[in-house]
């Protein structure tokens, strides 16, 4: 039986976690894997939970880190040399930058059959300055060079690896989109949507705008706060909006709201026991603009409540909140970056504008907001298209393909 050493940068909530706990888990006997990563940030939410509900155990490499030190990246590169000598496996299969760069060289050297790497996104524009970015690019092209095969997870983002920046030919790189079990966002729709509303002390006739995920720079929430500030300043209905996720950004968005007079308050949260034991029961003052919810694990809870999710990166991969939003039917307002012309179906399940564009993202808001007829149209199409598209029974087979091909 062929043995896959899957290594990921580390356990944090999205998809390169999703990605790797489904290929573990449901490659099933074709193949033995040994699923390695490293320590989420401290400003981050841990995803063990994922791999527990699935019943996989990882190996966590301590060394292994988000941020760049040469000393812990060096013990992480020989960490898996020996785990390499130990497990003898066919196939090393790397997931994101950190992951790909210590594990193809450790891969390469220790002469594994075959080296395969997941781009689930990449550091070649909107990050760092030219200089530092020129640099990136030319370790990717050295690490290509190692790789068997490389995997860009969207067509726009094999076009960007191929054409935009070079770091391979052509004829190496697979487009693989991502997978999940999205079947809980069809689920108990009505009840998980009452459920967020009367915790929140969400009215009928008040629009609930949220966007989801890490508070770091490259997402951009200053975009979304002054387009909210437009966009409430514009339209004729109550406005309510959801900043989920927590990040290192945190501190400075609070100072934001309050330079541009938007109302916010933390909470309430999510106590992680389940659908129906709720959020912490603590009755809401007066309603507010903005709620910093901080991390919700029980996204499906989040999206049934909402009545628009927004996006406002300035780079991206195949951002997975796009995903479940569309498998939960809600409409999409987005910066039109790296695969997410892939993720949504333009004009049809979400309106996408150019990144920084506060006036024109700022018109398709207000238009959803006054419009409910329209959100209910852009809503509608998103689960025929994400429902097989993304779904990680087709991100197995193809997978499982891929390395059938590699190792014969």
């Amino acid at each position: 039986m062929p043995r896959v050493l899957r290594i990921i940068n580390r356990f944090n909530l999205g998809g390169p976690t999703h990605n790797a706990a489904y290929l573990t888990k449901y490659l099933g006997d074709d193949y033995e894997t040994l699923l390695v990563g490293g320590m989420w940030d401290p400003s981050e939410e841990g995803s063990k939970h994922i791999l527990q509900d699935l019943g996989i155990e990882p190996l966590i490499l301590p060394e292994m880190r988000r941020d760049i030190a040469p000393w812990r990246d060096r013990e992480a590169y020989r960490r898996i040399k020996r785990l390499i000598k130990e497990f003898k496996p066919d196939i090393v299969h790397t997931h994101a930058s950190k992951a790909g760069a210590v594990g193809r060289l450790a891969a390469s050297e220790m002469n594994v059959k075959a080296i395969v790497h997941t781009f689930h996104g990449h550091v070649f524009h909107s990050y760092f300055g030219s200089l530092r970015t020129n640099i990136y690019k030319n370790i990717e092209r050295f690490l290509a060079r190692k790789s068997s095969r490389i995997i860009a997870i969207s067509d726009r983002q094999k076009e960007e690896l191929v054409a935009e920046h070079r770091i391979c030919e052509e004829d190496k790189v697979s487009v693989i989109p991502l997978g999940f079990d999205l079947t809980r966002f069809r689920t108990d729709r009505a009840q998980k949507r009452a459920l967020f509303r009367q915790v929140y002390g969400l009215k009928e006739d008040e629009v609930a705008v949220g966007i989801i995920g890490r508070l770091v720079p490259i997402k951009d929430h200053d975009l979304f706060l002054r387009v909210l500030e437009k966009a409430a300043r514009s339209s004729s209905k109550r406005i309510r909006a959801f900043i989920v996720g927590d990040g290192e950004e945190r501190d400075r968005l609070e100072q934001l709201c309050a330079e541009l007079g938007i109302r916010f308050v933390a909470g309430p949260f999510f106590n992680g026991h389940g659908f129906g034991h709720g959020f912490r029961d603590r009755p809401m003052v007066e309603p507010v603009t903005l709620t910093f919810t901080s991390w919700i694990k029980e996204v499906d809870i989040v999206n049934a409540g909402l009545d628009i999710v927004m996006l406002t990166s300035r780079n991206e991969g195949t951002p997975v909140s796009l995903i479940e939003a569309q498998a939960s039917d809600r409409p999409i307002v987005s910066t039109d970056v790296g695969g997410i012309e892939n993720v949504v179906l333009p004009g049809r399940t979400a309106l996408l504008r150019r990144s920084g564009d506060i006036e024109g993202l700022t018109a398709d808001l207000v238009s959803l907001v006054e419009r409910p007829e329209l959100r209910s149209d852009l809503g509608s199409k998103g689960w025929a298209y994400v429902q097989e598209r993304y779904h990680y029974t087709r991100l197995v087979h193809d997978m499982g393909q891929l390395y059938a091909s590699l190792l014969n």
